[in-house]
């Protein structure tokens, strides 16, 4: 897709706040971020004790911030003095996703694997020093990981976060191409969780995330992951294609042929 980018002239008063300080507006910009990003999954609210502690900032700093946040509606202030992230971020989030429109390409091709496998189906996106579940379509089986979309996890040994890292400078580094695809992982993340990963990639040939099927690791085994890494192999290269990008290694060639 086609981005215009349109470019305007700087108003006297953009000027004006341009002349201030750059570290200052970063700091500031910082300790907002902070108080947003406090809230984790499952918080209804928080108070203000709860997010000095997980933001490290003073109490006097954080009511201060949270004026600003209120006033564009990305905090809430509850009649018992508790706070709740504002409906703006609920917007925000559905300008993210509409922007990416990954998920009308993404989630067809999970439920396909899914159908296929009866492995949980999902797709990860690099998230500074972590990696995020996007999207995420479960195993019919109730023996399973119970992740969901917008869940982070570290960037360990687990199959997911190798591809995220061996790809992320493609394709100017190609020592990747080098990867006997797709990987590989048994308990790195869980003990008792196992994962296959593949790289997907988008128009401008950078990666985009990762898609994997995951299980118990007494389901899906070595052997297992050897009997359906076709599917996903073949589901990566159709994403891939969706979205613009191309992929193409020895090894993708090899297997195009087979």
């Amino acid at each position: 897709m086609n981005r215009i980018t349109i470019r305007r002239r700087p108003s006297p008063m953009a000027k004006k706040a341009s002349a201030r300080p750059q570290a200052e507006s970063v700091a500031t910009a910082d300790r907002v971020l902070a108080v947003l990003t406090a809230f984790r999954r499952g918080d209804r609210a928080l108070s203000l004790a709860e997010l000095a502690e997980r933001t490290d900032l003073v109490k006097s700093t954080i009511l201060r911030l949270l004026v600003s946040l209120e006033s564009y509606g990305l905090i809430i202030r509850l009649h018992d003095g508790n706070y709740q992230l504002g409906a703006e971020v609920l917007r925000l989030g559905s300008i993210f996703q509409q922007s990416l429109e990954l998920e009308t390409h993404v989630m067809p091709v999970l439920q396909d694997l899914v159908d296929e496998t009866e492995e949980s189906a999902s797709f990860y996106v690099r998230h500074g020093n972590q990696r995020l579940c996007a999207y995420r379509v479960d195993s019919p089986h109730r023996l399973r990981l119970h992740i969901q979309p917008g869940d982070i996890l570290p960037m360990d040994l687990s199959a997911i976060a190798r591809v995220l890292k061996a790809f992320a400078k493609w394709p100017d580094d190609t020592t990747a191409a080098q990867i006997d695809l797709p990987i590989y992982s048994s308990g790195a993340t869980d003990p008792h969780t196992a994962a296959i990963a593949m790289p997907v990639f988008g128009a401008n040939l950078r990666l985009v995330g990762a898609l994997a099927l995951s299980g118990p690791v007494t389901r899906l085994t070595p052997d297992r992951a050897q009997e359906i890494r076709v599917y996903l192999y073949a589901a990566a290269m159709r994403l891939t294609k969706s979205l613009g990008g191309t992929f193409e290694t020895p090894q993708t060639r090899r297997m195009a042929g087979e």
